[in-house]
């Protein structure tokens, strides 16, 4: 299994260590277009690779797209990141740019590769990577909603103070701080609503919370959070490689499901070895369809922005 991570930065060089700590591919490219860059971050953890006990092979290039041929899963990471005070969407005219032609490069070399789109603004980027590609819908992935998902269990578990293996949920909808939709309505501690345990007003804060879940961190850090980026990357792509037949909130191609056409949006999916291996359909309340349907017209905002 041979995985390829384009951008050596934070959130890359976190998907590699992560991926390589698991065990589970045999090679990880990582590719940078700074000379050198990529090369030092793979020499780097592959001399934690005797300390950590993994036997992935972790290799770096700069901008040589023939040294990714034959991956099975590719992830894109570059573009910039954003700074404080910056919207995910402030991110497209630099950001299109380079993930069309990292998504056909990689299409080139790899013709039966899966793509896992990270960089932002990361719906409207996955859209692009199909509009450049045209790979089949099953084969290309948005990463935000597991990450969102991750967010906002993290959320509850401080509400509950519990463990957060206690407790499980997910988000739906755009990958931004106006356009996510966490489900407080569905979720919940050991199979118990957290309705139960936790009040309205409370359940509202964790929402609100984990919709600005990035920016949160980017005010802090200076700049866009890189472990659990990492971490949820490498979770879609082990559930890919090792068949897990995991179900994920992620961004994909829909063609009717949910009421939409014709755009990427967070919803869950099963993965497994051929990529996205369905699409589940949710039964939402009213409100919940509402807000769905305002958060796919803010991603349509921003994909016209591609031929503005």
């Amino acid at each position: 299994m041979k995985v390829t991570v384009v951008g050596a930065g934070a959130v890359g060089a976190s998907c590699a260590e992560y991926i390589g700590i698991k065990n589970f591919a045999s090679e990880v490219v990582l590719l940078d277009i700074k000379e050198g860059f990529a090369e030092g971050k793979a020499m780097d953890l592959m001399q934690t690779a005797s300390l950590m006990g993994f036997d992935t092979k972790i290799t770096g290039t700069t901008n040589d797209y023939s040294k990714t041929a034959g991956s099975n899963i590719a992830v894109i990471t570059s573009g910039i990141p954003r700074k404080p005070g910056m919207t995910r969407e402030e991110l497209i005219g630099i950001n299109a740019g380079i993930v069309k032609t990292v998504s056909e490069n990689l299409v080139k070399h790899s013709p039966d590769v899966i793509l896992i789109v990270v960089s932002n603004p990361m719906d409207t980027m996955a859209y692009l990577a199909h509009q450049s590609t045209g790979l089949p819908k099953n084969r290309i992935i948005g990463m935000g909603g597991a990450l969102d998902s991750a967010r906002f269990k993290y959320r509850l578990a401080e509400a509950l103070e519990c463990p957060q293996s206690d407790v499980d949920g997910m988000v739906l909808g755009m990958h931004s701080d106006t356009g996510m939709i966490p489900l407080t309505r569905l979720a919940t501690r050991n199979s118990v609503p957290v309705s139960n345990f936790l009040s309205e007003d409370r359940l509202n804060q964790v929402m609100e919370d984990t919709k600005v879940g990035g920016a949160t961190l980017t005010k802090l850090l200076g700049t866009s959070a890189w472990y659990a980026p990492g971490a949820a990357v490498s979770s879609l792509v082990q559930a890919i490689a090792c068949d897990q037949k995991k179900m994920f909130p992620c961004s994909v191609l829909l063609d009717g499901e949910y009421g939409l056409s014709d755009l990427c949006i967070g919803v869950p999916v099963i993965l497994g070895k051929n990529g996205i291996e369905k699409i589940v359909e949710v039964p939402l309340s009213d409100t919940e369809k509402e807000t769905m349907q305002k958060s796919a017209q803010a991603v349509r905002d921003v994909n016209a922005l591609l031929n503005a």
